[in-house]
């Protein structure tokens, strides 16, 4: 038996911020990240809407990017002493990863970050509050899905949650959030939206309920995402949804080892941090090539779905050199060497990071098995440039 897990309510368009007067109850905290939110006037708009609907408010403000356990128990705390009915979130991946990790700790003090770790292991939520999830950025799609990612800084390991439990009760989806990214987060959140569809698309819990919205959203990504990023306001709303489709997609078919190892190198360098999205850029076309072994007849389903020609070994390259293209006209590096990685750290740290990235989730339901010499090569392939053959 399988299952398909979507938030309750998901309301879209512009505008449909003002969905928040309507809410019904009596107390609600705001997760907010760095200001951007307070600086743009949607957090106005956000307390303006929940006062008609005669809501108190807290606001839990200054979520980092990539969350530390150490913030989610924070907020946790404020949550445990202010006793919201509703925990609002609204910004880019991270405050929203963070509020969801703050539920649990919230509803269950006594619960350890440990015990989480493992997927699909949360206790019962909504014992005290239900969760609306507000997205500024169009990537992540964490408004949709049963994720949450918490990074342990003591260990610089990345830790992906997952449990339907914390799928948002509801998903306000309002592109007017999102016209106020810069350039470069536009790439990497695209990017990543783009890796999600694609993943969800070959990943061994594919289904006929995912795969339309794999194929539509990686179909809108292509056709989208440069004009988004050159300033295109209709294309930055309509990548507000791509995301949001991929979202849906992989939230209930999962990922693979393209976040798999994303997750594990983005806090590991001394020469600072990976942005997600970029990672996830960079690493896609080698796991392509990697990966085609197992489910060549699907990437090559995703290569004609958006007008690539040829038989199946060709339309998987083509549609690498697609993604390669892509990136090169979004300034993201080809190589981790590229990217600034030193290559003696790279090559202290690889065996390491290879082994954390074959016991990442992600990599249960990737459509081919890797070892952690397999992952380790793979890496190398990807730093150095060189091709993928094994």
């Amino acid at each position: 038996m399988m299952r398909f897990t979507l938030p309750r309510d998901m309301y879209y368009g512009k505008g449909a911020l003002e969905q928040l007067k309507n809410l019904k109850g009596k107390k609600a905290v705001i997760v907010l990240g760095g200001g951007s939110m307070k600086r743009f006037g949607f957090l106005d708009k956000v307390l303006a809407y929940l006062k008609e609907a005669s809501i108190e408010t807290k606001l839990i403000e200054n979520v980092e990017p990539d969350p530390s356990v150490e913030t989610v128990m924070k907020g946790a705390q404020i949550m445990r002493e202010f006793e919201p009915d509703w925990i609002i979130s609204m910004g880019g991946g991270s405050p929203i990863d963070a509020a969801k990790a703050m539920w649990v700790f919230y509803e269950y003090p006594d619960t350890s970050f440990e015990e989480i770790i493992k997927p699909f292991s949360f206790p019962e939520l909504r014992q005290k509050a239900k969760f609306i999830a507000i997205p500024s950025t169009s990537g992540t799609a964490t408004e949709v899905t049963a994720f949450s990612v918490i990074t342990d800084y003591s260990t610089g390991v990345k830790y992906p949650l997952a449990d339907f439990n914390i799928t948002p009760d509801i998903a306000i989806v309002d592109p007017e959030l999102a016209e106020t990214m810069p350039k470069t987060l536009t790439a990497h959140t695209g990017m990543d939206a783009l890796t999600h569809a694609i993943e969800a698309y070959v990943s061994t819990l594919n289904s006929p309920f995912t795969d339309p919205l794999a194929l539509k959203a990686i179909n809108m990504v292509f056709e989208y995402l440069i004009d988004s990023y050159n300033g295109d306001m209709n294309a930055r709303e309509q990548m507000h949804y791509a995301q949001c489709l991929a979202g849906q997609a992989f939230s209930n078919a999962l990922l693979g080892i393209v976040h798999s190892m994303a997750h594990k190198t983005g806090a590991a360098f001394s020469t600072g941090h990976i942005p997600h999205g970029c990672a996830n850029a960079i690493y896609l076309p080698y796991v392509i090539k990697y990966n085609a072994k197992s489910a060549q007849n699907r990437y090559a389903d995703i290569a004609r779905s958006v007008g690539i020609t040829g038989n199946d070994n060709e339309c998987v390259d083509k549609l690498c050199s697609k993604i390669d293209e892509y990136n090169k006209a979004l300034s993201i590096p080809k190589t981790l060497k590229e990217f600034g990685i030193l290559e003696d750290e790279f090559k202290q740290k690889v065996d390491k990071i290879a082994e954390l990235a074959v016991g990442d989730a992600c990599t249960g339901s990737n459509p081919r098995e890797i070892t952690p010499i397999e992952m380790k090569k793979l890496f190398e392939c990807v730093y150095y440039g060189k091709e993928v053959d094994f």
